[in-house]
């Protein structure tokens, strides 16, 4: 029995009703820990800096969480994921030998975030899914940064929201709301696509359609992926030709 045999199922439902799909970004769409890791190793051979360029990947991630939720929580005004980005990565310069980096060095590698590469199928399979559906990103990712992603990774959007729109973060329900409005659609014919239940629940809780898309290597091979308990989601998929499939795109 495979994995997705075992732990979830696609449920029967009236795909015709769907007019949108929304996707989540860093980790659905694209692989930032693949990215950074290559990048910081260039960056290395560069400066000369010795560092553990997969831990350095992971601690920049791990700081993101608490980020936004002291933005969500009201500790902290609005701030766009480049400033809390850039925080983050200050905070490590220390710890993992960047202290050294110029100004102009620190801001380009804060932007490796504008420069994540997509998965292996995951522009060939938003093209599938835009000849049936409307494909839009709905991302923590303001919306420089994703704009330019999307032109850097080729990904053939027909539009991109952010949470900077709503100037919330998901899983903030005004985050999934305004993009259903932005859309011009109600929330039930709008479907989120995501890697991560916290998103899906969240998209879930405002009544819209969910797909989970498996990521195993996310987080790399030392770390186990996210996987919904069964019938979580009305989709569950091993990639994005495999969610252009079932959904007949």
């Amino acid at each position: 029995m495979t994995l997705r045999e075992r732990c979830c199922y696609t449920r029967v439902m009236d795909v015709s009703a769907i007019g949108a799909l929304t996707f989540d970004v860093f980790g659905t769409v694209v692989d930032w820990r693949a990215t950074i890791i290559r990048e910081g190793r260039r960056l290395g051979a560069e400066k000369g800096i010795r560092a553990d360029w997969a831990a350095f990947a992971d601690a920049w991630r791990g700081g993101y969480e608490p980020a936004m939720r002291s933005v969500r929580t009201g500790e902290r005004p609005w701030a766009k994921i480049d400033v809390l980005h850039r925080e983050i990565l200050d905070g490590l310069l220390d710890r993992f030998g960047l202290s050294g980096l110029t100004e102009d060095e620190r801001d380009h590698l804060n932007r490796v975030w504008h420069r994540l590469d997509p998965w292996p199928e995951a522009v060939e399979g938003i093209g599938r899914l835009r000849r049936r559906f409307a494909a839009a990103a709905l991302s923590n990712g303001n919306m420089a940064l994703l704009t330019n992603m999307a032109r850097n990774a080729g990904i053939p959007w027909d539009c991109i929201l952010s949470s900077e729109l709503a100037r919330q973060y998901k899983p903030d329900p005004s985050v999934y709301l305004t993009a259903a409005d932005l859309l011009g659609l109600p929330t039930d014919r709008v479907m989120m696509v995501a890697a991560h239940v916290h998103d899906l629940n969240g998209a879930k809780a405002v009544g819209m359609r969910t797909a989970f898309v498996h990521r195993p290597l996310e987080f790399g091979s030392n770390r186990s992926p996210e996987t919904p308990p069964a019938g979580a989601f009305d989709v569950w998929a091993t990639d994005f030709l495999d969610l252009a499939a079932q959904l007949g795109a």
